[in-house]
């Protein structure tokens, strides 16, 4: 019945949409699991928004990597000597990438984007230098 209201290509360009949306919010999840400020509705629709930019245009990538730094700055902030959000806002770019990448119909570099992202956030709680060489 979809086939119906909805073409092949149609239903290809919803599933880039939903895909980003959906690794978007998995990553978020990852982040607002851990209390910070960006969560699953800001990734979700970050990687959303990316897509939606990579199928309006012609594949150029450079002004949602600029709009998406600004974004990441306002996560960023110092605090008692220490740089707090930069991991956040860092992910949030790389969502933003993974977005556009699935955007432009690159499922699987998109899908493993996601997944080394993932990897890279949860080992950092493993394997975390800033708690290396301090006495518990």
């Amino acid at each position: 019945m979809i086939n119906n209201i909805l073409g092949a290509s149609e239903l290809n360009l919803i599933l880039r949409l939903l895909l980003a949306a959906v690794f978007g919010w998995l990553i978020g999840l990852e982040r607002e699991t851990l209390g910070k400020t960006a969560g699953t509705r800001t990734f979700a629709l970050v990687a959303l928004g990316s897509a939606l930019f990579a199928l309006a245009s012609d594949g150029g990538v450079q002004p949602v990597a600029a709009g998406i730094g600004f974004l990441g700055a306002g996560l960023i902030i110092f605090r008692e000597g220490r740089v707090e959000g930069l991991t956040t806002a860092a992910a949030l770019w790389a969502a933003a990438g993974m977005g556009f990448i699935i955007g432009q119909g690159q499922f699987m570099l998109g899908t493993v984007a996601t997944v080394i992202m993932l990897l890279v956030l949860y080992m950092m709680r493993v394997f975390n230098p800033e708690q290396w060489g301090r006495k518990k």
